[in-house]
């Protein structure tokens, strides 16, 4: 990246740190806890991928999602953004599935990370300006735009990572063995 783009660099450094910090120490039994009855989350399917719940609104009474639904959803669009990118723009939603532990989820988002400061390195201000790459989560912009909005959507993102590891510090053995065992809202 150009050193006009550099103050992107130095924000994503401090997006993935934040992400980093809460992903160090994460527990598969974390992941899959749900802070509430209702909220996004992660399914086995029969073929056993984990596929993800996908919101059809997103108001409040939408309920808490899990930090598996969070890991999976951090996965979705650095994916997204990686191939329509950088790539040859196929990848779909549905495509994309959820690791099923812990680990995965660090590997998984481990590699992202890289891939993404690999394409960085790459970029040039003509890059940044242009809107040759800029095909998803939008068009018709200048591609610093789809960097600075990774290092926002990251930055969010972690911050749920930790708020929903600390409630899951925290909770209580009945809401441990309720939580566990609420059937997924459809």
């Amino acid at each position: 990246m150009s050193d006009d783009g550099s103050y992107l660099r130095r924000q994503f450094k401090t997006a993935w740190l934040l992400t980093d910090l809460h992903l160090t120490g994460l527990e598969t039994e974390e992941c899959l806890w749900r802070p509430a009855a209702q909220g996004m989350h992660v399914h086995r399917a029969a073929d056993g991928t984990w596929r993800a719940d996908w919101p059809e609104h997103e108001r409040y009474d939408l309920g808490p999602p899990s930090i598996a639904w969070v890991t999976w959803h951090i996965g979705f669009w650095w994916s997204m953004v990686l191939d329509h990118s950088f790539g040859p723009g196929k990848l779909t939603r549905e495509s994309v599935t959820w690791p099923g532990t812990a680990d995965g989820v660090r590997d998984w988002l481990g590699r992202l990370h890289g891939d993404w400061l690999a394409a960085l390195d790459e970029l040039g201000d003509n890059d940044l300006q242009s809107t040759q790459r800029t095909r998803w989560p939008f068009r018709d912009r200048p591609f610093g735009d789809v960097v600075a909005w990774v290092n926002v959507e990251l930055t969010k993102n972690a911050a749920e990572l930790g708020y929903a590891r600390f409630l899951y510090a925290v909770r209580s053995p009945r809401q441990s063995s309720q939580a566990a065992t609420q059937p997924a809202s459809d």
